[in-house]
């Protein structure tokens, strides 16, 4: 049924029946809108410590990174350790958001700022980014299943053959892949190249292998499933409706527990069977038998952390630096980190649970990587849509058990995504009921402004979904709204440490950062089509070769090879424009030189060209940019790592500088905002929440309490000194973020 046996059937219907169950449950206990949004503010440490890994773990993270260095080599694990570095950080700024005692990141600042309108915009604009991050991992999830469940072409069905027709005869497919962009299997190539397949390789032919090989580098022009992507996707967003939107916070925490442990489980699954089976197939024995054989067969640079001048095109050193920066300012903006952290019983939990599941994510990344490696010496002459892997390797690795490990894999890719879904649309909720229903709709009951938290919750899920089956158009959009905290950052973090923050500066910060870096990039190409093909703004960097010396493995052997018999055909001309290139040995050394390619200077989605031949600028302008340039800065000379590290540099000054000059010149004192504030923010969170009033009444009392925790009593900045626990937990996470780089480079040394 399905392409699954009976065993994977029965263990993904398990999966769903006990978390049904735990929505049910925790149904029964919701008496108000804490108990719904926060789960009454009292997990601990497991809980909290899983809710925040399964937050940060989508199923597009594990097979976005295998797909990554499926193509990239180790440095591919980048993509999703960018914020690797600001993990520690994590430890200092988490306590700050359980002590604001605050439903949603929205109430902030509507307490700090006295501007409802303030919390309703933050509202608005978060629950648009989190409905497309929800889609993205839709999306990610139904990929990956399609691919473990395909349909035999045997099996297709008139309207089978019709659909995959049409998708070859306009060449839609399911990703772009620039190595064979336009080879597309006929129905007749893709029933060969399945009988190929299903020959062992030690049992095919030299004939047969050559042929495989060669209809392996064309692609289907689409993926006939035995469930199509529309019915998975509805599927997953009707069991989230009803265990999320029913139990609230405390059944979407709970099963985030169950379905960390599938998610681990499912970053440790594929490993050893990938490596068996590279033993099997290469000669060797046991895991250095496999690395070994992983080394011998993949090229040098495909074990280079830093990546080979072609992968790091957009991960440079100051890149990765700029981004967790920008990371740390935006991680306390974003609505789901007070969600994770206002349900702890008290600070520590928060800090604890928040930081520690972050570096259990950085572990798994880790993992996703190693079994990258492993996947290109099996697949890489057979899967070269490398979207596809993850679920390729499932079908191969675990499919002939027979244990049901192939449903305990979808079980994991739907726990990733719905681990994920679950808090964010109670996140979005909690925002539009609290912040935009609650002041329109003032003085009801509570069990009134649950049941709008439930339809809003169900509201957000199913446009989720809606957007999900419009996946390119999502892709383009979160290009830009992951970066929507930028301009919603300097309001929080000046807010909660800078006295002298007011509405005045918060609302320019908002509004002019806004407008400059969202809307009129977006808007203005809209309206003046002309400029995505003015001459000027189609400028592109101007890179110089760059050469690497490299030992020479048996794969460096075979493209040796290949680009002397590519040489062999050229003509005259052609040979002595190029002289022909020496054969190589394993284990000789070369010289490598990469030529990168020219991108865009001001188009964030880089330059295309039309049907008409010209080139055209696409997505969002780059203003900053643009104004660099104008100003006489040659952006051409710079590598694209660098104009994109200026960017954002300019993306995360820019709002802040803003905020505090028209703070500082334009100011508006409101004492009776300011001082309970500032009071209630140096008063810790007790776990017992009597106790925690009385302290918070006592600071209110005196307003001057606690002034001996700053680092700087006597000015307008709210620093506090750093305590044990703070320099303790800072140098462990600092510690663990060090032990996880050392992980990485062992792995990637072992058997080289």
């Amino acid at each position: 049924m399905f392409g699954l046996s009976i065993a994977d059937i029965v263990v993904i219907a398990l999966y769903f029946g006990v978390v049904l169950a735990i929505g049910v449950w925790s149904s029964r206990r919701i008496k108000n809108q804490e108990d719904y949004f926060l789960a009454g503010r009292g997990f601990g440490k497991l809980v909290q410590t899983f809710a925040a890994f399964g937050q940060a773990t989508s199923a597009d993270n594990s097979v976005g990174v295998t797909t990554n260095v499926f193509s990239n080599g180790v440095s591919g694990m980048w993509a999703s350790l960018l914020y690797l570095f600001a993990t520690p950080f994590y430890w200092l700024v988490i306590p700050w958001l359980r002590r604001l005692r605050v439903l949603t990141t929205g109430d902030f600042y509507e307490e700090r700022y006295g501007s409802r309108a303030m919390g309703a915009v933050y509202a608005l604009i978060a629950s648009i980014g989190m409905m497309g991050f929800i889609a993205v991992g839709f999306s990610a999830m139904t990929k990956t299943i399609v691919a473990i469940i395909p349909k035999a072409i045997d099996q297709y069905s008139d309207a089978d053959r019709a659909a995959y027709e049409t998708a070859l005869a306009s060449h839609v497919t399911l990703a772009d892949d620039e190595r064979i962009a336009g080879q597309m299997l006929t129905l007749d190539e893709l029933r060969r190249r399945d009988q190929l397949q299903a020959i062992p390789i030690e049992a095919r032919t030299a004939e047969e292998g050559a042929e495989l090989d060669l209809l392996s580098h064309k692609r289907p022009a689409k993926t006939i499933s035995h469930v199509s992507e529309s019915t998975l996707i509805w599927l997953v967003c009707l069991v989230v409706l009803l265990y999320a939107v029913a139990g609230g916070l405390e059944a979407a925490f709970l099963t985030d527990t169950l379905q960390g442990i599938f998610i681990i489980f499912l970053s440790f699954m594929l490993i050893p069977f990938a490596w068996a089976k590279v033993n099997a197939i290469h000669g060797g024995h046991g895991m250095m038998g496999a690395l070994e054989t992983i080394h011998r067969k993949l090229p040098e640079s495909f074990f280079d952390i830093l990546g080979s001048p072609e992968t790091t095109i957009d991960f440079a050193w100051y890149y990765v630096l700029a981004i967790s920066v920008m990371s740390l300012f935006n991680v306390l903006t974003q609505p789901n980190a007070l969600v994770a952290s206002g349900s702890a019983k008290d600070e520590y939990v928060a800090r604890y649970g928040f930081t520690v599941g972050s570096l259990m994510k950085r572990v798994c990344t880790v993992l996703w990587g190693i079994l990258g490696l492993a996947a290109v010496v099996l697949y890489g002459s057979e899967v070269h849509h490398s979207d596809l892997v993850w679920g390729y390797a499932t079908r191969d690795l675990l499919a002939p058990l027979g244990l049901g490990l192939v449903g305990l894999m979808i079980a994991c890719l739907m726990a990733a995504l719905m681990s994920t879904a679950d808090c964010l649309m109670l996140t979005c909720s909690s925002l539009l009921t609290h912040n935009l229903y609650c002041v329109v709709v003032p003085h009801r009951s509570e069990r009134h402004y649950v049941w709008a938290g439930r339809v809003f919750g169900a509201v957000i899920l199913v446009g989720s979904a809606l957007l999900a089956t419009q996946f390119d158009t999502i892709l383009q959009m979160l290009k830009f709204i992951w970066e929507f905290p930028v301009m919603l950052a300097p309001a929080l973090w000046l807010g909660m440490k800078w006295r002298g923050a007011n509405r005045n500066g918060a609302w320019a910060s908002i509004i002019v950062g806004g407008l400059l870096f969202f809307v009129i990039p977006n808007v203005l190409p809209a309206v003046m089509p002309s400029l995505k093909t003015n001459e000027y703004l189609l400028g592109t960097t101007q890179p110089s070769p760059v050469v690497r010396s490299y030992t020479a493995g048996e794969h460096d052997v075979r493209m040796r090879l290949a680009e002397i018999q590519a040489w062999e055909q050229l003509d005259a001309e052609g040979k002595a424009a190029s002289p022909r290139k020496p054969e190589l040995q394993v284990g000789e050394e070369f010289e490598t030189t990469f030529v990168l390619p020219r991108k865009s200077l001001f188009w964030f989605q880089d330059i295309s060209v039309d049907r008409k031949g010209r080139r055209v600028g696409q997505g969002s302008l780059s203003l900053e940019l643009v104004a660099l340039n104008l100003a006489g800065w040659d952006l051409s000379q710079n590598t694209h790592a660098f104009n994109q590290t200026l960017r954002i540099v300019i993306r995360v000054v820019l709002p802040f500088g803003l905020m505090y000059f028209v703070s500082l010149f334009f100011p508006h004192r409101d004492p009776e905002i300011v001082e309970p504030f500032f009071a209630k923010m140096r008063t810790r969170v007790r776990a017992d929440r009597k106790e925690d009033d009385r302290e918070v009444a006592l600071s209110l009392a005196d307003t001057d309490r606690h002034r001996e925790r700053l680092l700087f009593p006597n000015s307008q900045w709210e620093l506090f000194r750093w305590d044990r626990e703070d320099v303790a937990g800072f140098l462990l996470t600092a510690l663990a973020i060090v032990l996880i780089l050392l992980l990485t480079q062992v792995f990637v040394s072992l058997g080289g």
